[in-house]
């Protein structure tokens, strides 16, 4: 196996054990997440469905994907290397490709402001989810299908590719989001104080719109700060030659990758309050009273 692989090796040691527990968190959570989703009616229905599509791609790392790791890291088998390399990409890629709809969905609604409602609208949001699973099933697909190595290299420099431009283009959605914002409370701050209680529904709606786009920005950062490193490690190792300090770099990177299953929900939580309180509200039902 070598000493890289030896189960009593300290970083596999380490990482098995940080994604058992990672594991178990990122399913509870999800799970109580996806519940208290489906319960919140203050949500935008798109948003809704982005952040559910989000959350069942976490929900499938932290019941599949983190128990294939694990086994891969103890006993590196066909069928483990095979099942991860399947099933790890889908959610993955899943999960990336919703943390960018996300963002585009919060432009959108900060940008189009009171004509949102009428352009994004619940079904358009459902294709793009639809649409989401089926690119991220793309490159697992070509891995089932044992297609010729050449091609599955192409596939993977494609997606190297797209994740690139996908993480430049969410910041510059961000970056963009920023100044929207800024100059939109400026304007309906000066018309509040001349037109009066009418445009206070408008700063109403906009205030909530810019309450969830911040709130998803911190999800994006969970995305950042988890992924980006793993991303640019695998990119930079295609130029290296393979040695165990890149394994074991890669090995907590890919864990770090992982845990963000657990942070989602952790981020939800504490900047959404219709959804901290939905889970609130699940739990109570839950946890035996003890009064």
């Amino acid at each position: 196996m070598g000493e890289a692989k030896d189960p009593i090796y300290t970083s596999y040691i380490v990482n098995c054990v940080f994604n058992a527990f990672s594991s178990y968190t990122a399913v509870v959570l999800n799970i109580l997440t996806i519940h208290a989703m489906r319960k919140t009616s203050s949500l935008p229905k798109p948003l809704k469905t982005l952040l559910l599509s989000l959350a069942v791609s976490d929900l499938g790392v932290g019941l599949l994907v983190q128990p294939l790791h694990i086994a891969w890291m103890i006993t590196p088998t066909y069928f483990t290397v095979t099942s991860l390399h399947i099933i790890a990409p889908l959610f993955v890629n899943a999960s990336f490709f919703s943390v960018v709809a996300i963002s585009v969905d919060r432009f959108l609604a900060i940008h189009l402001h009171l004509r949102y409602q009428e352009i994004v609208t619940h079904k358009r949001a459902v294709a793009a989810v639809i649409s989401i699973w089926m690119l991220s099933a793309f490159l697992p697909l070509i891995i089932a299908l044992r297609i010729p190595r050449v091609v599955g290299q192409v596939g993977d420099t494609v997606f190297a590719i797209i994740f690139g431009v996908g993480f430049v283009c969410t910041t510059l959605i961000y970056c963009r989001i920023y100044f929207i914002a800024r100059r939109h409370t400026t304007q309906i701050q000066a018309l509040q104080v001349e037109q009066g209680e009418r445009q206070n529904g408008k700063m109403r709606n906009f205030v909530r719109q810019k309450k969830s786009t911040v709130s998803t920005f911190y999800v994006y950062l969970a995305f950042l700060f988890c992924c980006l490193p793993e991303y640019c490690a695998s990119v930079v190792g295609k130029f290296l030659a393979p040695s165990s300090a890149l394994n074991d770099l890669l090995l907590y990177l890919g864990t770090l990758l992982l845990f963000n299953s657990s942070l989602n929900p952790v981020v939800y939580c504490w900047k959404m309050s219709h959804i901290r309180h939905a889970i609130m509200d699940i739990l109570r039902n839950i946890l035996p009273n003890r009064n």
